[in-house]
């Protein structure tokens, strides 16, 4: 049954702050589309403070699936029914799915980090540092280790890599300033830097010849830090993959179906297009 916008349709979305120029509807809202299902997707500005509110606002309105990104990851967790095992491991939860009445939260993240990176390569034994400490950096951690490579976490505050790295295992902590390029097989950015802005979260001679480099930012397509890696000879993965398998994963917890990646990844090229137009205007 296509969309219709009526009483029946389901309804979706994700909760984030600022909201900005999120791809997730127009991929969401494609693949529906392409699944033949009565559904919608919005994306809903969600200040920190009001956050309670709008989970028992999902609560009322009977939301069927929400995603939930930056800044909302951990603390929502406290708002929920249910959360699942590997989503209380990592500590972070990006989906909130409805079960009859309870709400369950689940990370799809670490999974999506996983396949966008098996894109180009094999996990088990590789050597992988991850920028960051918030809650994209647990899941990407996570996913690593469950994969079979190792994992030294960087960031700006020594006592949050720290941290990170003591609760799911990985092999080693340090600032950012430490990252040495003859360390890894693997780099992926999951802090902010770059988000909408030409900058990077490291040196480009800190990159390595060889290697892969993956960003989480997405907005611009092509990061700086990206750009850097592909000048100095590394591999490049976008963060574009890193959200269209994440939201894969998303369709398949809800519907159990499998979403049309060709699809997604169409929308997401339009959304970023119909988003410099509307910048540039």
């Amino acid at each position: 049954m296509p969309q219709t916008n009526s009483s029946h349709t389901a309804l979706c979305g994700i909760l984030l702050h600022p909201a900005g120029h999120t791809r997730s509807p127009a991929m969401h809202s494609a693949a529906y589309a392409a699944l033949g299902m009565d559904a919608a997707y919005l994306a809903f500005d969600v200040p920190p403070q009001d956050l309670a509110a709008a989970i028992a606002g999902a609560r009322v309105l009977g939301i069927r699936q929400l995603a939930v990104s930056i800044p909302h990851k951990e603390v929502v967790m406290q708002y929920l029914d249910e959360i699942d095992s590997v989503a209380r491991t990592i500590g972070a939860v990006n989906t909130i799915t409805r079960h009859g009445e309870r709400l369950v939260g689940a990370n799809t993240d670490w999974i999506g980090a996983v396949r966008a990176l098996e894109r180009e390569t094999t996990l088990a034994g590789k050597r992988a540092v991850v920028l960051g400490s918030g809650g994209a950096a647990r899941a990407v951690v996570y996913g690593l280790l469950a994969r079979g490579a190792s994992v030294t976490v960087l960031n700006r505050t020594l006592e949050k890599a720290r941290s990170l790295a003591h609760s799911l295992g990985a092999s080693a902590a340090g600032l950012l300033t430490d990252l040495d390029p003859t360390s890894y097989d693997l780099l992926i950015n999951t802090t902010r830097v770059g988000l909408r802005s030409d900058e990077s979260p490291i040196p480009a001679e800190k990159i390595a010849p060889y290697t892969i480099v993956m960003d989480a930012v997405y907005d611009p397509v092509e990061t700086r830090l990206l750009r850097d890696a592909k000048a100095r000879g590394a591999t490049t993965i976008g963060g574009k993959w890193w959200l269209i398998e994440q939201a894969v994963e998303q369709i398949r917890l809800w519907t159990g179906k499998e979403a049309p990646r060709d699809v997604m990844e169409k929308a997401f090229d339009a959304a970023e297009t119909l988003a410099t137009r509307t910048m540039s205007a």
